[in-house]
Formats: C-alpha cells, sequence, structure tokens
C-alpha cells in the first residue's frame, strides 16, 4: 500500500511538472495570459481546483510582491502536493523561459544581435487576447457574485484607467466590501486581511547605494530586492533596472537594458527571466543562474508564507468579504491590461480574423489553448513571410 500510494505521489508530481513546464513553454503574453492559460488546465480541464479556490489564490498573489502567473504556479503546486508540490510546479513554470532567454542571450553576446521574432508575435498576440477575454468572462461569471461587486469591479476598470496605482486598486476593493460586513453587528469577528508588505525592503536598500564592481554576491542581492519589492507592470521594472544597473553602478548600457527588457516581453513565460537575460550578459551562466535565483527566490518566499492563510481568512465573513473585492478587483486590473494589450495585437483584418476565430473556437469547441498558440504562430511566420 504504502509502494502504491508513493506511486500515485510520483504521478502526480510528475503530471504537476509536465503540466507548467508546458505553461511555461508557451505562456506568451504576460501575466493575465498565463492566468487565463492555468484557469482552462486547472479549473476546466482537470479540476484540480474550484474557480472560487482559483479566484482567492489569485486575489492573494495580488496581495504580495513578484510576478503574479509564477506565484499562481507556485500557489497552485502547494494546494496539489504540498510543499514539495510547491518547488515543482515553480520551478517547472520558470525553467522553460529561462533556458529560451539564457539561448537568446548567448546569441546576443556571441553575435551582438537579437533573432527576429516578429513574425510569431504577430500571429500569437491575437490568440492571447482571445484566451485571456474567455478566462475573465468564466473567472468574472463566478466573481461577481452580485450587484455590490459589479460595482467595485467597474470602479477598478475606471480607476485603473485614471493610472491609480494597481495595488490602491485591490486594496480598496478588499478594504470596501470587508467594510460593508461590519454593518451587521454579527459580522465584527474575524476581522484579517492579507496584505503582506516585504520584509526585505529596508535591510537590502544598502545594495542600492554603496556597491559598484560587479561580482555575483552583489547581483543575486540586487535581483533578490527587485522580486521582494516590486509591484506592478514590467516597466516598473524597468525603472528599478535603470535606476541601479545603468546610471548607478554602470554595469549595463542603456541599449543592452532595452534588449534584455524586449527579450523578457517577446518569450514565453514570466517577465523576470530578464533577469536571467542581464545575468549571462554580465557573468556568463553563473550569472544567468544567480540573477534567475535572486529575483525568483522571494516568490518562493512569500507563496510559502502567505499560502496557509488563504483557506483561513475565505473562512472569516469579513476577511472572505475583503478577498472577494480584491478578487473583483484582480479582474478589473486584468481587464484593462487586455484592452491595452489588444491595441498593438489586433489592429488590421488578419489579426482581426485569427482573434475571432479563437475566441469562437475556445467558446464552442475547449480546443486546448496550446494548440491554438501554436496555429497562431505559424500562421503569423506564413503571413510574414507572404508580406
Amino acid at each position: 500500500m504504502a509502494e502504491k500510494t508513493g506511486g500515485q505521489k510520483s504521478r502526480a508530481l510528475r503530471e504537476l511538472a509536465l503540466l507548467f513546464l508546458k505553461l511555461g513553454a508557451i505562456g506568451f503574453g504576460g501575466p493575465a495570459a498565463h492566468i487565463a492559460m492555468m484557469e482552462d488546465e486547472i479549473v476546466r480541464r482537470r479540476r484540480w481546483m474550484t474557480r472560487e479556490d482559483f479566484l482567492d489564490l489569485l486575489g492573494a498573489t495580488n496581495l504580495i510582491p513578484g510576478p503574479n502567473s509564477t506565484e499562481m504556479a507556485i500557489h497552485i503546486g502547494h494546494r496539489q502536493r504540498g510543499w514539495l508540490g510547491l518547488i515543482v510546479a515553480g520551478v517547472s513554470f520558470i525553467l522553460p523561459a529561462s533556458l529560451i532567454v539564457l539561448v537568446f542571450a548567448w546569441i546576443y553576446v556571441r553575435y551582438g544581435s537579437l533573432p527576429q521574432v516578429g513574425g510569431v508575435l504577430y500571429g500569437v498576440k491575437p490568440v492571447i487576447i482571445a484566451i485571456v477575454l474567455q478566462a475573465l468572462w468564466s473567472l468574472g461569471r463566478t466573481a461577481i457574485k452580485n450587484m455590490f461587486l459589479a460595482v467595485v469591479g467597474l470602479a477598478g476598470v475606471v480607476l485603473a484607467f485614471l493610472g491609480v496605482h494597481e495595488l490602491l486598486i485591490l486594496l480598496g476593493g478588499g478594504v470596501i466590501v470587508g467594510l460593508s460586513q461590519l454593518i451587521p453587528p454579527g459580522s465584527r469577528s474575524g476581522k484579517r486581511s492579507l496584505v503582506f508588505t516585504s520584509p526585505f525592503m529596508l535591510l537590502l536598500q544598502s545594495t542600492a547605494a554603496t556597491t559598484t564592481a560587479f561580482g555575483l554576491l552583489p547581483l543575486f542581492l540586487f535581483f533578490f530586492k527587485v522580486g521582494a519589492v516590486l509591484f506592478g507592470s514590467g516597466y516598473v521594472l524597468l525603472a528599478f533596472l535603470r535606476a541601479d544597473l545603468v546610471e548607478r553602478w554602470h554595469w549595463l548600457t542603456e541599449s543592452q537594458l532595452l534588449d534584455a527588457v524586449a527579450v523578457g516581453q517577446v518569450t514565453p513565460g514570466p517577465v523576470f527571466t530578464t533577469a536571467t537575460f542581464i545575468g549571462y550578459v554580465l557573468g556568463g551562466l553563473s550569472g544567468a543562474t544567480v540573477a534567475t535565483a535572486g529575483i525568483f527566490l522571494p516568490a518562493f518566499l512569500f507563496v510559502a508564507a502567505s499560502g496557509p492563510l488563504v483557506s483561513r481568512v475565505r473562512r472569516s465573513p469579513t476577511a472572505g468579504a475583503f478577498l472577494d473585492g480584491v478578487n473583483a478587483a484582480s479582474l478589473a486590473l486584468m481587464l484593462v491590461v487586455t484592452y491595452q494589450l489588444s491595441r498593438v495585437a489586433v489592429f488590421d483584418f488578419p489579426t482581426i480574423v485569427l482573434a475571432l476565430v479563437s475566441a469562437i473556437t475556445l467558446s464552442r469547441f475547449r480546443l486546448n489553448s496550446a494548440w491554438l498558440i501554436l496555429g497562431g504562430a505559424l500562421l503569423g511566420l506564413l503571413l510574414s513571410a507572404l508580406r
């Protein structure tokens, strides 16, 4: 019996690893697209968790620093196979993207330029928009439980368009819905929140001030700091990198930094693999390994600390309402990001047709999104060659 149980655990871990290796290899489009693909695989296809549980994890990841989609993978791994699953899922999601970026970095260092990927992205981006919209529809039907949450979500959309910081929108949504539960007398107990601040911020500020000589330890500490304190989009990441690596330490040139960010944007998986590229340019394979480990390690630590709290928070009426508000605000932010991406992804007749066909295929035939992404990439290459 023990052997059978051990075999079942091994198969479960292998399935977890294979799933996130696949998602890491095809995950174009940024965090919103990654989360949409996870929802399709985890909730709709494999039924590993309910849509409500998935939304709770999504809300929790939005309240801690670091790459949201990577933290979702880590959360899912922890829910499925405990602490070992946490590591397996996270590493499996990060590994394909890091290896792809590593290849780009090797080409860049050896030949001084980047390969052209415009054709692939031309076909992939419209498919990604369709995948995200389908996920938003599915998650929205679960998250928006009443008219009050609908109003909170709509307010989140408006505030996001006005440029209000993402964290303020998330916390505002959570606090407003949470406070609404305090009106009845019986709802005053169990006040908790999932608001996490980085304990590493003050400890690591010194690395940005005085270190000037390149070394693997300063490289690790810098990217660990970034992973531990960074909220927001890839543009926030760019600001962090430019301030220290270009202006303060002069480890990179402006051109090298822009090339690094471009690679992080056009390759699948988390955009934080920009660190892999920079690490390789600065210190070869050792530098790439150290930088990648540094920027992703805080995500594992934050999820390990916050993951067990999610189910406890859901059991508290007030804290559960807080999480409902955060979930509504999270979907609002995803909707705004999808709109912004669609303006550059769906802009001519072929991309409009590709997005519409992908959306219809997803809703009618439940085709695996990986096949749609592959088809979009091949079609994009073909159309680019015919121009």
